[in-house]
């Protein structure tokens, strides 16, 4: 598996917006706006290849100095489990220590605490609804 940082507008971002739409927003009823997709090309977007198959993909913005958010993490529904979504947290929270940042936050779906969790990030705040279900702010320190 192959970890690497993709550019916006590229098949490889294309073959993301294709990933995040089938595991994140068509389950939900929802499709991205070309707004949301445009807002995107500030982003620094990360994704897990198999060969020249995307596995999953996150994303990182600076939310303020000194912190990173974490956004957009999917991992094919079949593949889960099989530590892609491991390997992508710790290549972004690598990264995110380079560029120097001191922690990442992300609003995590409720169905996905348990994952979050395991790999260090903690609940800070009530859950809260975006994208029509159930969400938490979460936190590490890098």
């Amino acid at each position: 598996m192959a970890l690497k940082i993709i550019d916006h507008g590229s098949a490889e971002y294309r073959q993301m917006v294709k990933l995040r739409d089938d595991i994140l927003r068509k389950p939900l009823g929802l499709t991205f706006t070309e707004d949301e997709l445009e807002q995107e090309k500030d982003h620094l977007l990360i994704a897990a290849f198999e060969d020249e198959h995307m596995l999953g993909c996150c994303m990182l913005i600076e939310e303020k100095p000194g912190l990173a958010r974490l956004r957009q993490m999917a991992v094919l529904n079949d593949l889960q489990g099989k530590g892609i979504g491991r390997a992508l947290m710790n290549f972004a929270e690598n990264i995110a220590r380079d560029r120097g940042y001191r922690s990442i936050c992300m609003h995590a779906r409720a169905n996905a605490l348990g994952f979050y969790e395991k790999v260090g990030y903690r609940i800070k705040g009530e859950q809260f609804t975006e994208v029509t279900i159930p969400h938490y702010m979460m936190e590490k320190d890098l």
